[in-house]
């Protein structure tokens, strides 16, 4: 029986705060960030690493108060072609909350 995909949704949850404090995520696919910088100059939650080059965040898990920030750092984003790698879900839906490029909250990640 050959391995299944890994689900996105499913990634950190393992070791994730309680949904009532953190009720949002980050998934980031770190291996398609072209360094762009454009994360960090929006969000406090995101750096850039001197280092390897690329962007990460503070925290995988979020509250109210960083969600917009974060939100926007997914949006400005132009890794693949301007999807973005950075996906902020919402914990107890599952859904997308940005990018979203179909609209429909399904979860744009690429692996």
């Amino acid at each position: 029986m050959p391995d299944e995909p890994v689900d996105p949704s499913d990634i950190g949850e393992h070791d994730a705060p309680p949904i009532a404090e953190k009720p949002y995520k980050i998934i980031f696919e770190a291996n398609k960030c072209i360094a762009a910088g454009k994360c960090a100059e929006v969000s406090e939650n995101w750096t850039m690493n001197i280092t390897s080059g690329i962007a990460q965040p503070e925290s995988y898990f979020i509250d109210e108060a960083a969600l917009d920030d974060n939100i926007r750092a997914a949006e400005v984003c132009p890794a693949k072609k301007d999807r973005g790698v950075i996906h902020v879900v919402d914990r107890r839906t599952n859904e997308e909350i940005a990018p979203d490029p179909a609209g429909d909250g399904s979860l744009s990640v690429d692996w």
